[in-house]
């Protein structure tokens, strides 16, 4: 009679690993699909405004769902890589989008003239602020939402990283013995944190 094969510890780590990435990746793809087919030649109003600070409310209220499910997750390490992974990314789609759309309603809001990848890139540039060249906003509405984002983008980071940092630190706490076992290591890691 066979014995059933059992993983190794360090395999079930690979697969765990493996598992979040392609989770992660799928998301992300999915998102940026959305930006690039969603509806967005829109009227830029005061019904523009209030989708991106609902935008924003939701992109938190994910934010405190996820660190919730980290301090629960058998894995918080692989968790929180897990919302940063999908939460970065809404965060800068929101952004685009609304350069996307401040762009269409008023030509000449910035240097040159904006399409939907052309607005992901000066969300980016701004989320790593690496400064401004060849795209820059030039009217008083565009310079407010880029500066709401550049504010958002400080918070955010600032806030969210410590958060999620801390979700991670009660999550491997509620384990028994207070630390529990490590989560997977990538391959050839440490087992510390990601």
């Amino acid at each position: 009679m066979r014995v059933p094969h059992r993983d190794s510890p360090r395999r079930q780590g690979r697969r765990l690993l493996l598992r979040s990435l392609l989770r992660s990746t799928l998301i992300v793809v999915l998102l940026v699909v959305i930006y690039y087919v969603a509806p967005l030649d829109r009227e830029l109003d005061a019904l523009t405004a209030v989708i991106l600070v609902v935008g924003l409310l939701l992109f938190t209220l994910l934010v405190a769902r996820q660190v919730r499910a980290i301090t629960r997750a058998e894995h918080p390490r692989l968790r929180a890589v897990e919302a940063l992974a999908t939460s970065v990314p809404l965060l800068l789609i929101l952004f685009a989008g609304a350069y996307f759309i401040i762009e269409r309603n008023r030509p000449g809001a910035f240097s040159q003239r904006l399409d939907r990848t052309d607005s992901l890139y000066f969300t980016v540039t701004v989320f790593a602020t690496v400064g401004f060249g060849d795209i820059v906003p030039v009217t008083s509405g565009a310079r407010i939402v880029t500066m709401l984002q550049m504010l958002f983008d400080l918070v955010a980071v600032g806030l969210t990283a410590r958060v999620i940092l801390s979700a991670v630190q009660v999550g491997l706490q509620r384990r028994p013995g207070g630390s529990g076992p490590k989560d997977p290591a990538p391959p050839g890691g440490d087992g510390g944190p990601p």
